[in-house]
């Protein structure tokens, strides 16, 4: 009967495995979003984004369909998972961990309702939680009031500390392993996908030789030639390289819910006296725009005076997206920190310790002069002085012309 099966345990099975991060930079974490719930007079928190649960536990789920959770209170810290997950969310979670199974829908949030009990105010993430869950939620949780703590954490979040500077610090390291590999692999006649097997296949091998113990998921490479790099985010296809092609490397490695990048545009074999002045315009506006990082600027003001620039060789109506982004726990699925993007309408003032990139992007149509897409990439560590650029990496007509041997 399905009475006899247990619906709420504990599956503390095996120690506690390596983290990057010490017990104290965990601990500064939640208590610092501690000290932000007790000033919102807030009695319990519930995240279920991936990028919360990562930041504040340590822990990165895989949802397949399953719901999870970290829960804080003012002396609780746990996370709530599903039973298809066995003992790997306590191995890593720097917090307690409740597992709940299959046996009834419902045993999610009766483990939500058994840690948390009654409150009067409930925090949640607004910007993750959907409609149904909202109302599971107030079913589970019928005389709380619901706060969004989702803008706070990500406050939290944009200031890095050091280990996270460290961490951040590796993935670039590793960016470059994966920008070599997949310069080695360029050649006329060569499939995307083929030099994007080599660049993440590089990184992965160096991701498990560097630590060690380390989850390998999501590390990827998007790698784009032609047509298809007029998208930044384009996936990588079959395509076959030819020669004259402009191209685009973007490696990303994923270091424990960390993401870095390394983007590039290269030409295989040749560029056009066109291409190579759009391209050194380009370049010319990331030179400028890594200038521009500096603690007290405005992100809107960075973007403003870089649309000038564009604009003065008629190239404005050619930009796809905002020129940079703050980097972190985040993903191509998860995580944005939208308070610190080089955008026209955000008006954060960049800090020491924060982390941002610099990417400027022409997308010029086909059956125009030069056409394809033109985006190079760099991130900065703020300082209190400066930024520290952590890529390394050339960039340029000079450098990323790849001819063949």
């Amino acid at each position: 009967m399905i009475d006899d099966l247990q619906h709420i345990l504990t599956w503390h099975n095996g120690d506690k495995t390596y983290s990057p991060f010490s017990d104290d930079e965990m601990v500064r974490r939640q208590r610092a979003m501690r000290v932000h719930m007790a000033e919102a007079d807030v009695d319990a928190t519930i995240f279920t984004s991936y990028h919360n649960i990562c930041y504040f536990s340590g822990f990165m789920y895989c949802a397949f369909g399953r719901r999870f959770a970290f829960v804080l209170t003012a002396k609780e810290a746990v996370t709530v998972t599903p039973a298809i997950d066995g003992g790997q969310p306590w191995r890593r979670s720097f917090a307690d961990n409740v597992t709940y199974t299959d046996w009834r829908r419902e045993n999610y949030f009766r483990a939500l309702r058994q840690r948390i009990g009654t409150v009067k105010r409930l925090g949640i993430e607004f910007d993750h939680v959907n409609l149904d869950l909202r109302k599971l939620l107030e079913e589970t949780f019928p005389e709380a009031e619901f706060v969004d703590l989702a803008t706070a954490a990500m406050g939290l979040r944009a200031i890095k500390s050091n280990e996270e500077h460290d961490l951040i610090r590796e993935g670039a390291r590793i960016c470059r392993i994966g920008g070599e590999a997949c310069i080695k692999a360029v050649t006329a006649g060569v499939g995307e996908h083929e030099v994007a097997l080599a660049s993440t296949n590089a990184m992965v091998r160096e991701i498990a030789a560097a630590f060690p113990f380390v989850e390998l998921m999501d590390t990827w490479t998007w790698f784009q030639s032609g047509i298809n790099t007029d998208g930044a985010h384009n996936p990588v296809t079959n395509r076959k390289i030819e020669s004259g092609d402009i191209l685009s490397l973007n490696c990303f490695p994923m270091i424990f819910g960390y993401y870095t990048a390394l983007e590039r545009t290269l030409f295989c074999d040749y560029a056009t006296e066109v291409q190579l002045n759009l391209w050194e315009k380009n370049c010319a506006v990331h030179k400028r725009g890594m200038e521009l990082i500096q603690p007290g600027a405005r992100c809107c003001e960075i973007a403003a005076e870089l649309n000038e620039m564009y604009r003065e060789w008629d190239l404005l109506k050619y930009r796809s997206f905002g020129y940079g982004h703050s980097f972190g726990v985040l993903s191509h699925y998860y995580g944005r920190e939208a308070s610190v993007e080089l955008r026209e309408d955000v008006e954060t003032v960049l800090e020491p310790d924060m982390v941002v990139s610099m990417e400027p992007m022409i997308m010029v149509p086909k059956r125009e002069p030069g056409a394809g897409g033109y985006r190079e990439h760099d991130i900065l560590i703020i300082t209190d002085n400066g930024a520290e650029n952590i890529t390394q990496f050339p960039f340029g007509p000079d450098e990323m012309i790849i001819r063949a041997a």
